[in-house]
């Protein structure tokens, strides 16, 4: 039986970004590359030095991003410019270059939108690729499934010997997780979003939102309906709701599971993923 996925790599990875997230690492660099992550629920960015090891992080929870397409265009660019201008003066440089990722199956409808952003907000855009792509340069997944739970979509990557052979999103996310807790608890919307990303609260919220995680389930099923899939990873700020998995697992009968904090997979994949050479 084909060995399961381990998260040694990746897990190592994050809890490094984690520590340069709170004290980023100064010395002089050759070149810094920065992954920017245009989440529903959470703007990311995160800077790797010339050998893809993590210096510096930043995030911002905002609203500018709707099941997975920009909505605020404008907001978008404001919100990556100063999330851009504190990493450079923590570093005391200047980030040049910068990859982004889409929902997958995307591309036509909002790429524009992303490389616009990214570009507006001062960066050389160097890479654009779909965000369950993105988070395998983490996972270093070979066969298999990289689901990427976000704020607004649910975007499903398969991969067999370790190239991605199928990509499909579904606008389901962690904005359906959020209403559910504002009508099971007389919450507004913000309330309810701030409610959920709080650990301490992830006991109580699961059997309140067991129906709308077995839909994230339903979906992914229908994304591997028609491929040989005997594991899935889970990725994706919503993702990191405790027992999640254990959910989709018993919805989907094909083993799943997730790294230690899979919000941050998909932004040092992306981050991985730039290089120098500009995207015009």
């Amino acid at each position: 039986m084909e060995n399961k996925l381990n998260f040694e790599y990746c897990d190592n990875l994050i809890e490094e970004f984690e520590r340069v997230i709170k004290n980023p690492i100064k010395e002089k660099s050759s070149v810094y590359y920065t992954g920017v992550d245009l989440g529903t629920a959470c703007v990311v960015l995160a800077v790797l030095d010339e050998n893809y090891k993590p210096v510096a992080g930043a995030y911002r929870y905002a609203d500018v991003v709707k099941d997975g397409m920009v909505v605020d265009y404008i907001g978008a660019i404001r919100i990556v410019r100063e999330l851009k201008k504190e990493l450079e003066e923590k570093l005391d440089t200047e980030l040049l270059y910068a990859a982004g990722a889409i929902p997958p199956g995307t591309d036509s409808l909002d790429s524009g939108a992303i490389k616009n952003v990214i570009q507006g907000a001062g960066f050389e855009l160097t890479c654009l690729l779909d965000e369950p792509t993105a988070a395998n340069e983490v996972l270093k997944m070979k066969n298999g499934a990289v689901v990427d739970i976000g704020g607004g979509t649910t975007g499903t990557s398969i991969l067999k010997d370790g190239k991605v052979i199928h990509v499909i999103d579904d606008a389901t996310g962690g904005t359906h997780f959020s209403l559910v807790i504002s009508g099971a608890y007389g919450m507004e919307f913000k309330e309810a979003d701030k409610f959920k990303r709080d650990y301490k609260n992830h006991r109580e919220l699961l059997p309140v939102l067991t129906p709308v995680i077995e839909k994230v389930g339903s979906i992914i099923n229908n994304h591997i309906d028609k491929y040989e899939v005997n594991e899935i990873v889970l990725v994706g700020g919503t993702a990191c709701l405790t027992g999640l998995e254990k959910v989709i697992e018993k919805k989907v009968k094909i083993y799943t599971h997730k790294p230690k904090n899979p919000l941050f997979v998909t932004p040092l994949g992306i981050a991985l993923s730039c290089t120098q050479n500009i995207i015009y």
